[in-house]
C-alpha cells in the first residue's frame, strides 16, 4: 500500500511538471512526456453537420473543411467563474451563456493544432471531463471516442454523465523531427433538455481537453477518476448511513406495533438513501441515461420524499383532523408528479414548447404549496402536544432546507461545499442533520412507548388479579349440591365470568356463566362490569329471565360490547329453571339440552331469553361450558366441535379434565366449565 500511494504522488508530481500551458492554434508544439490544455480559441458552430456522400462522414469533422466564418470561443478559464457542482475554477460556461440561450442540440467545436512527438510514443487527446450532455470526437477526420450512444441525426442520442477519457490519435506522431504535424480536433456535441434545464450554463464543452503523449495524458485521465471518485464520495456515504437508520426504525415497530410512524420514517430514509445510490451510479457509471436518472429524480424521488415527510410528522402527532389533509397531500404529489414530467420534456422533441414552459411553472407552484401544509401539520402537532411538539424543529427545519435548497440559489446563499476535494450540497447535509434529529426523537419516542407498555402491563396484571378475585372458587359446597368450575383464559385476561349466588333462606342458589364479546383488557373491563351488575340485581331477585334483562340493558349503547350469558336457578328440591341467552346449552348425563337460540345480550332492548324448566335427581351432574372448548383448534385446522365433546363425557363428567383435553387439543379462547353436581339430603 505505501509503495502503491508513493508512486501516485510521484505519477502526480510528474504530470503537474509535464503541463506546459495553452496550446495557441499557431504555435508549433513538440511533445515529450508532456501534455497542454487545448484552450483554443477554438471555432464553433451551432447545428449539425452535413454528411459526405462518398465516406459518409461528417464533412465537419474533415481537416480540409473552412470554418473559418465560424465563431470563436475560448476555453480558458474566466476569473469568478466555478464549476456549479464542485467548485472547480477551471470551469467554462457553456454556449447557452455566450450568445445562444435556449438552444439545445447538436453543435460542433474544432481546433487545429501544429504538433508532433519527440521519440515513438503517440498522441493522445484526454476528453473534457464535463460536457453537455453527449460528445463524439474525432481526429483528422476519424471517430476516436466519446460519450453517448449516436444512431443517426433523425432521433436524440442516449447520453449519460460524462467522466474522464482519453483516446489516441489515428496515425503516430512523426518520429526524429521536429516539423509539426498538423493536428485537427473536432467535437460533436449534443445538448438536450435534461441538460437545459438543470444548468444555469448549459451546453458544450466545459472544461479545456488536454494533448499529449500517450503516457502523460494517461496518467491525468486517472487523476481525474480519482478527482471525481473523491467528489462523489459523500453520496454513498450518506446513502449506507440512512440506510441503516431506516433499518433500525423498521425494525422499532417490533417494540410498538401499532405505531406507524416507525414504518413512514424507515420507508423514508431507505428511499433517500436508494436515490443517493442512484446518483452514485450515474455520476461514476453510465448505467443510467441522463432523461432516466432526472426522470427518477425530478418525477419520483423529489415528489415522493417530500409527501412522505409530510406524513411523516402526520403520523408523529397522531394527527386524525383535518381528515381530508392525506387525500389533499395524495393529490398534490400526482399533480406535482405529472407537471415535472410534461414540464421536464422528458418526452423531448427538438425545444421547450410554450406547454412544457407551464407545466414547469406549475410544478414550481405546486412544490411551494407543501411549505405551508408542512407549516400548518407541525402547527397542529405543537397544538396537541404543547412543548412536546417544539421538539421536532431540529429534523424539520433542515428538512425544508433539504427541499427547497434550490430557492436558496435565488437568494445567492451558499448550497455546497468541497471539503477535501469532496463536494457536498446543502441538501445532504439537511438530510444528515435531519436524519441525526429525527433518530434522537425515535429513540425518546421508543423510551416513553416502553415506559406505556410498562404501564400497560401493570395494568393488565391488576385487572388479571380483580378477574380471579370476582370470580368463585373453583370448588363451592353447599347444601345438597357441589359446584366445581375450571377456568383457562387464553390471554392474560380473560372474557369468560361466572357467579354463583345462594339465596340466604330458601336454599336455592343462582348460577351465571357468560362470555363476553372480544379479549384482552377490553373484555376484562366488561367482565367486572357485568359481575358487578349480576350482584346488583340478585339483591332484588334471582329470576333468571330478570338478571338477564338488567344485564343486557347494562350493555346495551355501549358500542360493541355484548355478551353470551345463561342463568340457572336451583332451589333445594332440585328444581331448575334455565334462561339463555346466546350461550352454549348445557350437558346433562353427557346430552345437550335441546334449547332454542336466542340474541346476545347487547343487541337490541327487550330481548326474550329461551327458557327451560326440568329437575336435577340426586347424583345427577350437569355441565355448563363457554364456546372455547368446542371451538378449539389444532394445528391441522380441525375444531374439537361437538362430537368431540360428546364423546368425552361418555367416559369422564369432570370440569377439569374437559378443559385440559380441549386447551391440549389447540386452545383459541377462553375456556371456562362449570359442573354442578346434586347431593342426597343430609
Amino acid at each position: 500500500m505505501t509503495r502503491r500511494f508513493g508512486g501516485l504522488l510521484l505519477l502526480m508530481a510528474v504530470c503537474s511538471i509535464a503541463v506546459l500551458g495553452n496550446a495557441q492554434a499557431t504555435a508549433p508544439l513538440a511533445f515529450g512526456k508532456s501534455m497542454v490544455p487545448l484552450y483554443g480559441p477554438w471555432r464553433f458552430q451551432v447545428g449539425d453537420s452535413p454528411t459526405d456522400p462518398k465516406t459518409g462522414k461528417p464533412q465537419w469533422a474533415e481537416p480540409g473543411f473552412d470554418d473559418s466564418q465560424w465563431e470563436t470561443v475560448s476555453l480558458a478559464p474566466e476569473p469568478g467563474v466555478t464549476d456549479p457542482y464542485n467548485g472547480d475554477p477551471r470551469y467554462v460556461a457553456g454556449w447557452t451563456a455566450k450568445g445562444h440561450p435556449d438552444y439545445m442540440g447538436y453543435a460542433w467545436y474544432r481546433l487545429s493544432i501544429p504538433a508532433t512527438a519527440e521519440d515513438a510514443s503517440r498522441l493522445a487527446l484526454a476528453f473534457p471531463i464535463y460536457v453537455d450532455d453527449g460528445y463524439q470526437v474525432f481526429a483528422n477526420g476519424e471517430l476516436i471516442g466519446g460519450f453517448g450512444t449516436f444512431e443517426g441525426t433523425d432521433k436524440p442520442p442516449r447520453v449519460s454523465s460524462t467522466a474522464p477519457a482519453m483516446a489516441l490519435f489515428p496515425e503516430p506522431a512523426r518520429v526524429g523531427t521536429t516539423a509539426p504535424t498538423q493536428q485537427l480536433v473536432a467535437f460533436r456535441v449534443w445538448l438536450g433538455p435534461m441538460g437545459l434545464t438543470h444548468s444555469p450554463y448549459a451546453g458544450g464543452l466545459h472544461y479545456a481537453p488536454h494533448l499529449g503523449e500517450a503516457g502523460a495524458i494517461a496518467a491525468q485521465v486517472q487523476l481525474d477518476w480519482l478527482e471525481l471518485a473523491l467528489q462523489s464520495a459523500y453520496a454513498p456515504f450518506e446513502g449506507v448511513l440512512l440506510f441503516l437508520l431506516g433499518i433500525v426504525a423498521a425494525g422499532l415497530i417490533l417494540f410498538d406495533p401499532s405505531d406507524r410512524v416507525y414504518l413512514w420514517v424507515a420507508g423514508v430514509l431507505m428511499f433517500t438513501a436508494f436515490a443517493d445510490a442512484a446518483l452514485t451510479v450515474f455520476t461514476l457509471t453510465q448505467a443510467l441515461s441522463l432523461r432516466t436518472y432526472f426522470m427518477f429524480f425530478d418525477v419520483f424521488a423529489n415528489p415522493l420524499e417530500l409527501c412522505g415527510w409530510i406524513m411523516v410528522w402526520w403520523y408523529w402527532f397522531q394527527l386524525q383532523r383535518p381528515s381530508w389533509l392525506p387525500k389533499a397531500i395524495a393529490t398534490l404529489m400526482l399533480v406535482y408528479m405529472v407537471s415535472k414530467a410534461i414540464g421536464g420534456d422528458f418526452f423531448y422533441g427538438a425545444q421547450l414548447h410554450p406547454p412544457e414552459a407551464f407545466f414547469n411553472a406549475m410544478s414550481v407552484g405546486v412544490r411551494l404549496v407543501f411549505l405551508p401544509l408542512l407549516i400548518f401539520i407541525i402547527g397542529l402537532g405543537i397544538r396537541k402536544q404543547g412543548v412536546e411538539g417544539w421538539l421536532v424543529l431540529p429534523a424539520v427545519v433542515p428538512l425544508v432546507i433539504t427541499q427547497f435548497s434550490s430557492e436558496l440559489i435565488v437568494l445567492n446563499l451558499p448550497v455546497k461545499w468541497a471539503p477535501f476535494g469532496i463536494t457536498i450540497f446543502v441538501g445532504q447535509v439537511s438530510n444528515l442533520v435531519s436524519a441525526a434529529a429525527i433518530s434522537l426523537l425515535l429513540l425518546r419516542r421508543l423510551l416513553l412507548s416502553v415506559s406505556r407498555q410498562k404501564q400497560m402491563a401493570l395494568d393488565i396484571r391488576q385487572a388479571q388479579e380483580v378477574h380471579q378475585v370476582i370470580l368463585p372458587e373453583a370448588r363451592t359446597t353447599l347444601p345438597g349440591m357441589v359446584i366445581e368450575s375450571e377456568y383457562r383464559p387464553e390471554q392474560q385476561v380473560g372474557g369468560d365470568f361466572f357467579q354463583i349466588i345462594e339465596h340466604p333462606t330458601d336454599g336455592s342458589v343462582l348460577i351465571v356463566a357468560g362470555d363476553v364479546v372480544g379479549k384482552g383488557l377490553k373484555a376484562g373491563m366488561l367482565v367486572a362490569l357485568l359481575v358487578g351488575a349480576i350482584r346488583t340485581a340478585t339483591d332484588t331477585s334471582l329470576d333468571p329471565e330478570f338478571v338477564l334483562g338488567v344485564l343486557n340493558r347494562r350493555l346495551l349503547r355501549r358500542g360493541d360490547a355484548q355478551a353470551t350469558c345463561l342463568a340457572l336457578h336451583i332451589s333445594k328440591d332440585g328444581e331448575a329453571t334455565l334462561a339463555n341467552a346466546g350461550h352454549m346449552a348445557p350437558y346433562l348425563h353427557g346430552e345437550e339440552l335441546p334449547m332454542e337460540g336466542a340474541l346476545p345480550l347487547g343487541v337490541i332492548a327487550g330481548t326474550e331469553y329461551s327458557l327451560m324448566r326440568f329437575r336435577l335427581e340426586v347424583s345427577d351432574k350437569l355441565l355448563l361450558m363457554s364456546d372455547g372448548i368446542a371451538e378449539a383448534m389444532n394445528a391441522d385446522g380441525q375444531l374439537f366441535g361437538f362430537k368431540r365433546i360428546h364423546d368425552l363425557l361418555r367416559t369422564t363428567t369432570s370440569a377439569a379434565e374437559l378443559a385440559t383435553a380441549a386447551q391440549l387439543f389447540g386452545q383459541k379462547d377462553d375456556i371456562s366449565v362449570i359442573a354442578v353436581t346434586r347431593l342426597a339430603p343430609a
